[in-house]
């Protein structure tokens, strides 16, 4: 049995790791798309390190478009089994692969408006929607904590991750020599007491492990920090007529941040101040919240219970047509926008950077990890000029950067994790940066149970004996 590491090592995006078994059964844990440089990203995003109808089977461990992104490629270039999720999974990338591919369309069609009058050869998108409903059409839904039967001598089963809705830890079986070899995949990690989800179920009694390092050398605050930390952004800005930009994923942290943001008017800590949720993906994504309340933690579950939908309250406006969108930008007033994508690489989030990081009296708020390379970084590290569309613009708007609402496991979190799950073989350390990954590698190596600890790169492969 081995495991080749296709995408998502030493970097966090474009999750993607094969299993081939004894027999010569393939699994694919995870598709992701490539974020970052435009040309490298197309470039990896594009080229498959295998051949995709050699696959037998597909796992993804929750909607993320870096696990999910390139499934509608991987379809288009050959693949037909089956891929399987946990329900709300199934549900968020229902929404999510098509909007992906929309977005590829359009940056595409505008870019090559520009390569057109240069005449540089036109950009064809990585794939289409049409690539994205085949993907969909292929995916099977599960619950939680009971074996499936992948192929004749695969079984997986889905337990709680706690990093965002439906988002599942998946422990793989597999038959080998006359007994059964168990691998943890546990990318990506959550935390405890998040508001929303349940806490990570805990994994023991594996042989090996695959595991995150987002946040493999740092700490979080506590998570409620960051809910009193949005509240001090949303009150310096409002008191200087300014607007609150936040790129978000529209998955998990655009919903977190209404809760909050319910809870903060709520209890009067911040003015009534009209929140706008400017992203179509995101007003389907919190509609298929609404739907699976009862994947909430026992709080969430309350405040449905009671009436009380914190996703629903008055002062937020779910914004679809691209008109409203631009709207937004002639509204003098203080507003809350949020908007994806989460990295700030594609979207209608790209607009309004481009007309609000001018003027000092707004605020851009970075409100999760941003890879390398992303306008998201390049906004967090505070660049004087950052590039939107091929153009550059000043950076005058005051920039926040809060890692405690970070839904990944931190480096005490994740090593507590690895520590309780008792004896292990071998355990790989992926989906960090390189720094990230090495410098938790040598963390978890001092754990008395853990055997050996790799950092591949991507393109490595390993043998699980």
């Amino acid at each position: 049995m081995r495991v080749k590491f296709c995408g998502g090592a030493r970097g966090v995006t474009g999750s993607k790791h094969l299993i081939t078994t004894e027999n010569g059964t393939k699994i694919l844990l995870d598709c992701g798309l490539f974020q970052g440089r435009r040309e490298e990203s197309r470039r990896k995003s594009r080229e498959f390190p295998f051949q995709p109808s050699s696959i037998d089977a597909v796992i993804l461990g929750h909607a993320h478009i870096d696990h999910t992104g390139n499934l509608p490629n991987l379809v288009k270039q050959g693949y037909s089994k089956l891929v399987y999720a946990t329900a709300p999974t199934d549900a968020l990338v229902h929404y999510m692969l098509p909007d992906s591919a929309y977005i590829q369309e359009r940056d595409a069609e505008y870019l090559n408006k520009r390569r057109k009058r240069n005449d540089l050869p036109l950009l064809e998108p990585l794939y289409s929607i049409a690539d994205a409903l085949d993907a969909i059409r292929l995916i099977r839904p599960h619950n939680l904590d009971k074996w499936i039967q992948v192929a004749d001598d695969v079984d997986i089963k889905f337990v709680e991750a706690g990093h965002i809705l439906g988002a599942a830890l998946t422990l793989v079986r597999v038959k080998e020599g006359g007994k059964k070899l168990k691998l943890a995949y546990l990318v990506d990690l959550g935390r405890a007491n998040l508001p929303l989800l349940r806490d990570p179920h805990q994994i023991q009694g594996v042989d090996y492990a695959i595991i995150e390092s987002t946040y493999g050398n740092r700490q979080h605050e506590d998570i409620y920090k960051a809910k009193y930390q949005l509240a001090k952004v949303i009150k310096r800005t409002y008191e200087r007529g300014g607007k609150i930009i936040i790129p978000s994923f529209a998955v998990e942290r655009t919903q977190e941040l209404l809760y909050f943001i319910h809870e903060l008017i709520r209890e009067k800590q911040i003015p009534n101040i009209r929140v706008f949720i400017d992203s179509p993906l995101a007003v389907n994504i919190t509609s298929v919240f609404e739907e699976y309340p009862t994947w909430f933690d026992e709080d969430t579950q309350e405040y449905f219970r009671r009436g009380d939908n914190p996703f629903s309250a008055v002062e937020i406006e779910y914004v679809r047509s691209v008109e409203r969108s631009k709207e937004l930008n002639m509204i003098n007033e203080p507003m809350i926008i949020i908007s994806a994508s989460g990295m700030a690489e594609a979207g209608r989030i790209l607009h309004h950077l481009k007309n609000n990081i001018q003027d000092p009296k707004n605020t851009v708020m970075i409100v999760g990890f941003m890879a390398e390379n992303t306008l998201g970084r390049k906004l967090a590290e505070k660049w004087d000029e950052v590039p939107i569309f091929g153009e550059k613009y000043s950076l005058k708007a005051e920039v926040v950067v809060s890692h405690s609402f970070s839904a990944h496991a931190d480096k005490n979190e994740l090593l507590q994790y690895a520590k309780n799950m008792g004896k292990i073989k071998k355990i790989f350390v992926v989906h960090g940066e390189e720094k990230q990954s090495l410098e938790f590698g040598i963390s978890l190596q001092a754990l008395d149970n853990i055997g050996k600890v790799y950092v591949p790169h991507e393109g490595d492969e390993a043998e699980l004996d």
